[in-house]
């Protein structure tokens, strides 16, 4: 879920709207995420994991503890509408959510209740200067063992490893994939054969067009029917991906410069 305009600059305040689940007050967080500085040099064998930051913000009470983004889920809200409020209200940032990642069950050392929190990742894709608690909190990017290392709350840094852990399984699950690939370029209309290194004695030799253009990449097998493919960038190499679906079959392909 996306929030491109956010019209109010004050917090939501009071508990009369508030949620709970068999007495426990439920709340809701976010784990801000961008990409580092591609303008820096990633660290030698360095993963996935070493190229993202996350957001941490400091509470209100005491500057020097760190937390995510969370706040209360209220009555007239879904989940994800209540997560990107409480994140751009406390953090000010905007982005795109991602899948949930569970539900952690705390007792606030404060307040003496019990929460029922939840946490997803956010992409962030705008960081705004002027936010409603722009006055209250700091904020500041750190790399993912670093935000570990700092944020004050058990069930926050439990959420991270979660999130951590899926990213270490995608990272893996894409190398394994796919290793050595070599791009041909057939002419001048990018028409590129593929020829693929899956294990270390065998080859597997496949000519595939691939038609770039502003439009959705059209991607098949010499000889077949076209099919339509995702192309991600994986990294500032230009190192692409690309995943085409046909039929019941899923193929995936390995570009490298």
């Amino acid at each position: 879920m996306q929030i491109k305009k956010l019209e109010t600059m004050t917090s939501r305040t009071g508990r009369q709207m508030q949620r709970y689940n068999e007495g426990c007050r439920q709340v809701v967080g976010c784990i801000p995420f961008r990409l580092r500085n591609v303008n820096e040099s990633p660290p030698i064998g360095g993963s996935l994991i070493d190229e993202i930051e996350v957001l941490l913000i400091s509470s209100q009470k005491n500057a020097q503890k760190l937390m995510f983004p969370k706040g209360g889920w209220e009555l007239d809200e879904e989940l994800a509408e209540a997560a990107c409020r409480e994140t751009f209200e406390e953090a000010g940032v905007v982005g795109t959510l991602m899948n949930e990642l569970g539900i952690w069950n705390f007792k606030s050392n404060s307040q003496g209740i019990f929460h029922e929190g939840r946490m997803l990742p956010l992409f962030v894709e705008e960081v705004r200067d002027i936010w409603p608690e722009k006055d209250v909190r700091d904020r500041i990017w750190l790399r993912i063992n670093e935000a570990r290392e700092r944020c004050a709350h058990t069930w926050m840094k439990e959420a991270l490893d979660v999130w951590t852990t899926q990213l270490l399984s995608l990272h893996n699950n894409k190398r394994n994939a796919t290793t050595t690939c070599l791009v041909d370029v057939v002419n001048s209309e990018t028409i590129n054969g593929i020829t693929a290194q899956r294990e270390e004695n065998t080859w597997m030799e496949d000519d595939v067009d691939v038609w770039m253009s502003d439009e959705p990449v059209s991607l098949h097998r010499k000889g077949s029917n076209p099919t339509t493919c995702l192309g991600e960038f994986l990294s500032s190499e230009t190192i692409m991906c690309i995943t085409a679906q046909s039929g019941e079959e899923e193929v995936e392909y390995c570009l490298c410069s």
